[in-house]
């Protein structure tokens, strides 16, 4: 088990989503940055799909009740582990034991947003259907973490051994995010992917799971009114009245009446899930996923 003695400004518990439920108005949600996710459970030899803990903007301490192994990777921050009067500094994206009673601390990410701390054994929290993420939109899964929280761990038995020292450094991602047009680029003038794609976007404060949210160029109409709510992906740039496009991430609603004028790469998912507050972005036009 561990003990959270302070969760940072945001922690949750998160895996990969509860997909396949959206007919019955339920988000995916699931780990913003699901690259980073997998890594961690991948190097303490858990399924990818193991439970593990989001932090957003890191200021993280834990306790180990019970000796257990556990990797941080996502935005990089400082981390120490504490233990019996000792302190160590273990790497991110590497893979340390961290004795009964013992303590790891994490300071603020010096980039990026959301870093993970994944567990030999997984965080064991009740699923809810099928997912034991925390959905800030519809409230399923486990709350937020608090100061006390206790999170019980799986059982390690049947896991493989662990048998990575570390994981090579993400390369530097691209301050650009590649779009696909559409699908309801029809209802903005001519030229506002154009418009999207000519300056930078600053993200907004009030940015969280649901999503990403912009300053910067607005993107005018063409069209009056709204859409009949239609169907919504992880990604999907909506644009609201004000014209100032919302980037959806993990816990955005599964439908939605303002028209979405391009959606994400999904390549580039995990960039915008590591964006923060006053950041710069950008976005680049392309017509196949992989351009």
């Amino acid at each position: 088990m561990i003990e959270v003695i302070a969760p940072g400004p945001y922690a949750t518990v998160q895996d990969l989503g509860r997909p396949g439920y959206g007919h019955l108005g339920v988000p995916r949600s699931g780990a913003a940055d699901t690259p980073s996710l997998r890594l961690g459970n991948r190097l303490v030899g858990n399924p990818e799909s193991a439970a593990g803990i989001e932090l957003t903007f890191g200021g993280a301490r834990l306790r180990f009740i019970r000796g257990a192994w556990a990797a941080v990777t996502g935005a990089p921050c400082p981390l120490e582990a504490l233990w019996s009067g000792r302190t160590a500094a273990p790497g991110m994206a590497a893979p340390f034991w961290v004795p009964a009673g013992g303590e790891i601390r994490m300071a603020t990410p010096s980039a990026g947003l959301r870093t993970y701390v994944a567990v030999r054994g997984g965080i064991d929290t009740p699923a809810v259907m099928g997912s034991r993420s925390t959905d800030s939109l519809s409230g399923l899964g486990p709350p937020p973490l608090r100061p006390g929280t206790i999170l019980p761990v799986g059982p390690t038995d049947g896991l493989p051994p662990i048998t990575v020292d570390s994981a090579p450094p993400r390369a530097t991602p691209p301050d650009v995010l590649r779009v696909l047009p559409g699908p309801r680029d029809d209802w903005f003038v001519p030229g506002a992917l154009a418009a999207l794609c000519a300056q930078p976007y600053r993200v907004a404060q009030d940015s969280n799971r649901v999503g990403v949210r912009l300053e910067g160029a607005r993107l005018e109409r063409a069209r009056e009114g709204e859409l009949p709510s239609e169907g919504m992906v992880t990604g999907a740039l909506q644009v609201p009245p004000d014209g100032r496009p919302i980037v959806f991430l993990s816990d955005h609603p599964p439908t939605g009446g303002y028209p979405v004028i391009s959606v994400l790469a999904s390549a580039d998912l995990s960039r915008a899930a590591q964006l923060r507050p006053g950041d710069l972005v950008g976005f680049r036009l392309v017509r196949h996923p992989g351009g």
